[in-house]
């Protein structure tokens, strides 16, 4: 069976989802030797939550490209749990905290941008990072081929 584009399209943004978080990680900003780390950061824990969604996502489409026609009954029940954790995320933390990261941050950034995000961050984090971990998410709320199981 071929992957449709939903499913390409998934895989393309769990991995670009890595990438930041790789680059975001080998940064070295002063706020990361202090308390909390970047977990102090709600933009570092969206970016978490939403590479963990998108690689749960990657699994369930993997899982049922694989179990499709088995008819092993097993295999069916663990992969309706997979759907079932899937869509629970979506719904409790994924889009949630998605949609409330980018609406805060675009709002308090355009009213003064000094107060989120100041221009001396410009020398740790490079432009297209920030937009990565500010609104990448609009990709994924604007997936209509999402619940296609």
């Amino acid at each position: 069976m071929a992957l449709v584009p939903c499913q390409v399209l998934r895989v393309a943004i769990l991995l670009s989802y890595c990438s930041i978080l790789c680059n975001y990680k080998a940064i070295e900003m002063p706020s990361h030797q202090t308390y909390g780390g970047s977990w102090k950061f709600l933009t570092f824990i969206d970016l978490v939550i939403q590479a963990v969604f998108f690689g749960i996502c990657v699994l369930t489409d993997l899982s049922s490209l694989l179990t499709r026609g088995s008819g092993n009954q097993e295999q069916e029940r663990q992969l309706k749990k997979l759907i079932s954790l899937r869509d629970w995320m979506l719904a409790v933390l994924a889009f949630p905290v998605g949609v409330f990261v980018v609406a805060v941050f675009w709002i308090i950034y355009a009213y003064d941008r000094e107060m989120i995000y100041p221009k001396l961050l410009d020398n740790f984090i490079p432009g297209w990072l920030n937009h990565g971990m500010s609104s990448v998410d609009s990709v994924r709320l604007s997936d209509p081929d999402f619940r296609e199981s």
